[in-house]
């Protein structure tokens, strides 16, 4: 078992690396919606997008 860990070390910890990524994506994303703010953009002028009554509660 240890011969295994050792010959994968590289690939475990790449693994390990990536679920961090992701974990923290989708820990950003939850923090977002508790606040109210939209996934879906973050261009700062909603007036002119076409998608500003759907993206935003008002």
């Amino acid at each position: 078992m240890l011969q295994w860990i050792i010959s994968n070390i590289w690939t475990i910890i790449i693994c390990a690396v990536l679920i961090g990524i992701v974990a923290a994506i989708i820990i950003s994303m939850v923090r977002k919606k508790r606040k109210g703010k939209s996934m879906v953009c973050n261009c700062g002028s909603c007036g002119s997008c076409p998608m500003s009554g759907s993206c935003h509660k008002s």
